[in-house]
């Protein structure tokens, strides 16, 4: 091999490891969709993003790896007539969650959300539009698309929103979550999902219980649509087969603070 081929050959594996090297020690957060990558049946998958990088803007994904505790998470940008029926199952297993609402919902749904309040469920910010948020770059707009959400809720339940954000089809950049911290939310992300919010396309119950249950994880955050009607079919059977798994359920809240 020549020298200069040589040395061209080195200085690209010298590139690749500076590569490899940034994107699992969490150097920086590229804007994108968010991602999942499961390498092993019952463990957690590898993400998008560094959890440690993340938590420095209070974002996470995943909870404590060592305890069977699940975090149960549901999107809505509209009501199909689900919900009433998770919430059901729910409260028969004694399972908080988090609900991530956007606008048009708490407008046209206010009894649902109350109960979603009174049953000690968190409803969370999914911004008042449902906008590719990363390309918001001006903070006033970023912030514009949270705090009217925030007005919405507060109005139907006289409550302040819980500071939770989940960005609209998990698209995200580090500015994105930069300018949540500093509004006071913690960005949710997720460490399990499936194909669930096609409603021409409903998987069936022998299809979900195949990603769900394999899939599943200590400290997994789960989410899931609550548009879904496999979803609402399935909730109460696919939450018993996790408690006999040995899980248990546990609100974001303590995702936060263990």
């Amino acid at each position: 091999m020549k020298k200069r081929d040589f040395f061209l050959v080195c200085t690209a594996a010298v590139m690749l490891a500076v590569l490899i090297v940034a994107q699992f020690t969490g150097q920086s957060i590229a804007a994108g969709a968010w991602g999942l990558s499961f390498r092993q049946e019952g463990a957690a998958p590898i993400a998008s993003a560094d959890a440690a990088h993340l938590s420095k803007y209070g974002g996470a994904y995943l909870g404590d790896t060592t305890k069977p505790v699940i975090y149960l998470t549901f999107d809505a940008g509209y009501e199909n007539g689900c919900t009433e029926k998770i919430l059901d199952a729910l409260k028969k297993h004694n399972a908080p969650a988090a609900f991530f609402l956007v606008g048009n919902y708490i407008e046209r749904n206010a009894d649902l959300v109350r109960r979603m309040v009174d049953e000690g469920h968190i409803v969370g910010n999914h911004t008042m539009h449902h906008y590719d948020m990363s390309k918001l770059s001006d903070k006033a707009q970023f912030s514009k698309e949270l705090t009217e959400l925030e007005g919405l809720f507060y109005g139907i339940t006289g409550k302040e929103l819980p500071k939770y954000y989940r960005p609209p089809q998990g698209i995200y950049s580090e500015e994105n979550l930069k300018m949540a911290q500093e509004l006071g939310y913690k960005t949710v992300f997720w460490s399990l999902a499936y194909v669930d919010w096609n409603n021409d396309a409903q998987p069936t119950a022998e299809q979900a219980f195949n990603k769900l249950l394999p899939r599943i994880h200590n400290g997994a955050v789960v989410l899931l649509h609550s548009t879904s009607q496999t979803n609402a079919a399935i909730l109460d059977e696919l939450l018993t087969k996790w408690e006999a798994m040995g899980y248990t359920f546990a609100s974001i809240d303590t995702l936060f603070s263990s």
